[in-house]
């Protein structure tokens, strides 16, 4: 990598410090904290199919906004003034983006559009200029980027000035858009497309920065059980409820850290195309995980609201689909980075598909002990099934 005239704002590849976390980098998250929350209260108040989808749909915004920034600071220097620079505008905007969340398809869309395409656009072309005579690959891989997130920013902008179903088209073609482009190379004609090995990541530093945003999601789950574990009456149903939020929050924790992270981490930084792993390991394999928690966090509160009920399909998906979209993202994420799929993930699946077969006969508290209990066996089987064979590299 050639390096000029004192403009370089990269990383230092191969040093210590090339893929340490740095400290602006944790700040910039505390503004996801803020959007996971305003997801998960979004989908509660309007747990509606049309809800859940419209939930769905920024809940992979904020994910995808989140993730390019991630893949960015791999290569930026986040010391460098101007990269810092950079990121406390992204967190401005990111605030005004989570901020927009609950009103994102009624008055506070455009809003919404104008401040995700700023951020998506903006930290792609101030890429390519910290590029330009430093590293002549990555500056066409960022040219090509921000061609095709401004072809979507088109369809964001214009969802913003359209009204209920044609925004929620106009977005979700915005969205296919920016989620092909990773998968088709960024491909751009006159300029060809992206390869693997030409996207050369530090995936020490991209195992670090997926596992704290899974914390941050962990951390919401954490926080619903006890915010409204605070405000009701306390009782023996409630205690319940929270013990069971609780661990079922700790038993995802445990799925995750305990043997997927470390393993993903050593993998990828042995790994010769680490970009292509890391794509799908990291950018698209963690979808399902965040997904999970926030419908746990979801499930929660119903547990504490509708404790008794029985027969409600909709709070049943939420209950047994938060655990099992969980499982889903760890399978695709373990398979990825250990070449093979864990068995007691598909035994998990399988027991959660079972339990929706009785859902509407069991009382939601029940059905919430449940989910819990299969994810702590699925925890169980895992720890029984790799300790005493391979122990599992950590980064320290």
């Amino acid at each position: 990598m050639a390096k000029t005239n004192g403009k370089n704002w990269l990383r230092a590849k191969g040093s210590a410090s090339g893929s340490k976390v740095t400290f602006l980098e944790l700040f910039f998250d505390l503004v996801f904290v803020f959007s996971i929350s305003q997801l998960s209260h979004a989908l509660a108040a309007h747990y509606t199919p049309l809800g859940a989808a419209e939930a769905a749909l920024m809940t992979f915004a904020v994910w995808w906004v989140w993730i390019f920034t991630a893949w960015v600071t791999n290569w930026l220097d986040p010391e460098k003034m101007p990269v810092r620079g950079m990121l406390v505008a992204l967190m401005m905007l990111g605030l005004l983006l989570s901020a927009s969340i609950p009103e994102a398809f009624g008055d506070k869309g455009l809003l919404f559009a104008g401040a995700y395409v700023a951020m998506q656009v903006g930290r792609s072309l101030f890429t390519t200029y910290a590029m330009t005579r430093v590293d002549r690959t990555n500056t066409l891989n960022f040219v090509r980027i921000t061609t095709w997130l401004v072809v979507a920013g088109v369809f964001w902008i214009a969802g913003g000035l359209l009204e209920h179903e044609a925004r929620l088209i106009a977005w979700v073609i915005a969205l296919a858009i920016e989620y092909a482009g990773p998968a088709a190379g960024f491909a751009v004609p006159g300029l060809g497309r992206s390869t693997a090995r030409d996207w050369d990541v530090s995936g020490a530093h991209m195992a670090e920065r997926c596992a704290l945003f899974v914390i941050i999601c962990l951390g919401e789950a954490i926080l619903v059980s006890g915010r409204t574990f605070s405000e009701l009456p306390f009782s023996g149903l409630t205690s319940i409820v929270f013990v069971t939020g609780f661990i079922g929050t700790v038993a995802m924790w445990w799925l995750y850290f305990r043997f997927g992270h470390g393993r993903a981490a050593h993998r990828i930084e042995h790994e010769e195309t680490p970009g292509s792993l890391a794509r799908q390991a990291f950018t698209y394999g963690h979808i399902p995980i965040l997904a999970g928690i926030i419908v746990h966090a979801v499930a929660v509160e119903f547990m504490f609201s509708h404790p008794h009920e029985t027969g409600n399909l909709g709070i049943a998906a939420a209950v047994l689909g938060g655990s099992g979209l969980f499982l889903i993202g760890n399978l695709w994420f373990k398979g990825a980075t250990g070449g093979q799929l864990p068995l007691s993930h598909l035994a998990g699946l399988v027991f959660l598909i079972l339990l929706a077969f009785a859902a509407p006969f069991i009382e939601v508290y029940l059905m919430g002990i449940l989910a819990t209990l299969v994810l702590i066996i699925v925890a169980a089987w895992e720890y029984h099934s790799l300790t005493g064979t391979t122990a599992a590299p950590t980064l320290h």
